[in-house]
């Protein structure tokens, strides 16, 4: 897939650990992250509306990573920097070109597997999805009737000629290309009609049973006539263009982050164009009038479509009522025995500390524990922060309602939070006029961490309540990611959690911590030090042990420290969901890595980092990864996980049960590529997610919290295991 694996040397000769060769490009091993979600649309035993959901996230995916990795590459090409700064140096030019190669492929098995597989699936359960020229008389008539009342009034046809330049088209809109020409005239004329992104994508037909749906641009093209009446139509081709999102703040001089940040979204949406999707059979004199207006390379930058453009779409078909044979089983989050079994949340924080595991395990004390606050007459103060939060947060409510009360409530919030800018800036400006403190922290850094606060004053004096997580203060995306959520009352948590804020809200040197382990000033170094002790151990007969589970692993620093962990034995198994840029099964560098990536319904979202320690395991949760973003250029915390019984069910249960997938993991090999498991029995299948809802369910039904339920210990957990084959 990225290269081939390099062929070291067992000599003596010390291995050279900076070898570009040993490292993984981070543009083509996202692209491999994005093929595994492709994998889960062709996998024909999730169901079918489950494909088509994959499907859609594929695309949105796409689009994102076009928006961002890509139109960052083309600033470098178009900029004549022709040298890369990631540890595999691969030249900006190579890379966009390997993308497009990879992008192409990957686009061809998509659309195969949407027109020869899921949409037939759909038809036999009477949901038909139908293209223009496919339509019936009643299904003519029925767009005739929309189009005159819902679609016509919203259309604005664009003539390009030299009195009307080519249209600043906007990211991520669809548009027909219209060729005309005037009755007896032979020239040829060009205009842009943009299919209305504030109407539904697919618009609803005549059925007597089930539903039929045609693409919204359907409607348009059959009624071109109405926005050119006395023109001749020659072709018409749908297009879609994605711009160029990225940008960059000066931080000198800079004098107001959030209209900086308005400012920079603006321009977002008119940035350069990296990406013309169009209809496969358009006419190539189309394509080079496109791509001349632009400025893209017609055989580079221009993806030709083979069915419907825009998959993000179809989210709306996914969203159908019912259909219920079709979708991932239900599931109720639950609330452990520990805080359905009490009568206040504080008071059973207060008992003891406590571990959420979502969204197997609610979402919801985390909102009951910011609602509680703001009813609580004892609150005196809320702190949190805010990095994405869903469209009508009942957090930003709750701390609107606390400050309305007239309780101290600051919220930081992320401004920079990629994609997610306007809405956070929506509700600054709304907390703002409630009477919240909001602070915007550091305009070089982004602050990813998540931590709240509460503080009450009880019986007994002001005391300090803490919820650090792994995941954001959303309850959307809490249903559909899996993360990790802890509650304490510890007083050196407390302490920890008052200083971090003040550090992020006023001026302050760096606190000397207690227990939170904070990026950028120590989070790296602190990663580096416990994996190169884990070699110690290892030497000196103890044994070395390491587990990860992360999101992304690219910072060279730590792939290198991995590396010298595993030549001196250390046994280390990491779950890596996304980019990862460690090749694992290096002869005499990697052989003892072993790396697993899961997909399935629920997105892999949670940081565990377990260090073996000589035998006194050390295991702390929190919100960085392994990318030299989360260690160098974000505000991240780490804490450790002290208790037994929770440390306990972080490591045979969590990390146990993770390690052992073999229905939904795929094995990083040292190419670059991935393999998928597959279990040596159906007995001995394990699909860690269905587990973890198996376990909750089990565990709410428990009246005791003190016992963690029985879990087979697999191998792969044990202070040592079998060494793996090299690659």
């Amino acid at each position: 897939m990225s290269s081939t694996p390099p062929s070291v040397s067992m000599s003596d000769h010390p291995i050279n650990l900076d070898d570009p060769a040993l490292y993984i490009n981070r543009e083509l091993s996202w692209l491999q992250f994005n093929r595994r979600v492709l994998e889960e649309a062709q996998d024909k035993s999730v169901p079918t509306f489950e494909r088509l959901k994959f499907l859609a996230i594929f695309s949105s995916n796409l689009d994102e990573f076009f928006m961002v990795r890509v139109g960052g590459l083309m600033q470098k090409v178009h900029a004549g920097i022709s040298r890369s700064f990631g540890a595999d140096r691969m030249p900006p030019k190579i890379q966009l070109e390997k993308i497009a190669s990879e992008v192409r492929d990957m686009l061809k098995e998509q659309y195969r597997v949407l027109n020869e597989e899921v949409l037939p699936l759909l038809e036999k359960e009477k949901i038909v999805v139908r293209s223009f020229r496919d339509l019936g008389a009643a299904d003519l008539d029925r767009l005739r009737s929309v189009f005159r009342t819902d679609i016509y009034p919203v259309l604005t046809p664009v003539a390009i000629d030299p009195g009307h330049p080519f249209p600043r088209l906007l990211n991520k809109s669809l548009n027909l290309a219209v060729v005309l020409r005037r009755p007896r005239s032979p020239e040829p004329l060009f205009a842009v009609v943009q299919v209305p992104s504030v109407l539904k994508r697919f618009l609803p037909l005549p059925a007597e049973t089930g539903y039929v749906f045609t693409p919204l641009e359907s409607a348009i093209r059959l009624h071109l006539s109405d926005l050119f009446p006395g023109m001749e139509i020659d072709s018409v081709s749908l297009f879609r263009l994605t711009r160029d999102s990225e940008y960059e703040l000066d931080d000198e001089g800079l004098e107001d982050l959030l209209k900086a940040i308005e400012e920079s979204v603006r321009k977002r949406k008119l940035g350069d164009a990296v990406r013309l999707e169009i209809e496969a059979d358009a006419p190539n004199e189309v394509i080079q009038f496109l791509s001349s207006a632009l400025d893209l390379d017609p055989t580079d930058d221009v993806y030709r479509v083979p069915g419907i453009l825009d998959l993000t779409g179809l989210f709306q078909i996914y969203q159908l009522p019912g259909f219920s044979h079709l979708r991932d089983p239900e599931f109720t989050p639950q609330v452990p025995p520990e805080i359905s079994q009490s009568t206040n949340l504080f008071s059973a924080i207060r008992s003891r500390n406590i571990l959420l595991h979502h969204p197997y395990e609610s979402f919801s004390p985390v909102v009951d524990f910011i609602e509680a606050a703001a009813k609580d007459e004892r609150v005196l103060a809320i702190k949190q922060t805010l990095y994405r939060t869903s469209s009508d947060s009942p957090i930003v409510r709750a701390l609107q309602r606390a400050a309305d009360a007239g309780k101290q409530v600051t919220a930081l919030i992320e401004l920079k939070a990629r994609l997610d800018e306007e809405r956070n800036i929506a509700w600054a400006r709304e907390l703002e006029k409630a009477g919240v403190h909001v602070v915007f922290g550091f305009i070089g850094l982004k602050t990813h961490c998540k931590v709240g606060l509460v503080v009450p004053r009880e019986d007994d004096g002001i005391r300090r309540y803490v919820h650090l997580a792994t995941g954001n203060y959303n309850p959307i995306t809490a249903r559909t990611y899996t993360d990790l959520g802890f509650f304490t009352a510890s007083p050196d948590f407390a302490e920890d959690v008052s200083l971090l804020f003040n550090y992020l809200t006023g001026y302050s040197e760096l606190p000397l911590w207690r227990k939170l382990v904070v990026a950028p000033s120590r989070l790296q170094s602190f990663m580096i030090e416990m994996i190169d002790r884990e070699s110690e151990y290892q030497r000196n007969g103890t044994g070395g042990r390491i587990i990860a589970k992360v999101n992304g692993i690219l910072e060279p620093a730590v792939v290198q420290a991995l590396y010298r962990a595993s030549q001196a034995g250390v046994p280390i198994d990491i779950v890596c969901r996304g980019i990862c840029a460690l090749r694992p099964g290096i002869p005499g560098v990697s052989e003892n890595i072993r790396v697993i990536s899961i997909v399935d319904r629920f997105l892999e979202h949670s940081r565990i980092f377990y260090f073996g320690c000589g035998g006194d395991p050390q295991v702390y949760i929190g919100s960085a990864d392994w990318m030299d973003r989360n260690l160098s250029r974000r505000v991240e915390v780490v804490f450790p996980i002290e208790q037994p019984q929770l440390k306990n069910r972080l490591i045979n249960e969590i990390l146990a049960i993770t390690l052992a997938d073999n229905v939904k993991a795929r094995e990083l090999l040292s190419d670059g590529s991935y393999r998928r498991l597959t279990p040596p029995s159906p007995e001995q299948a394990v699909r860690s997610q269905a587990k973890f809802l198996e376990l909750a369910l089990q565990r709410a039904k428990e009246e005791s919290a003190t016992q963690t339920p029985a879990v087979d210990l697999p191998p792969t957990i044990r202070k040592t295991r079998k060494k793996p084959k090299g690659n």
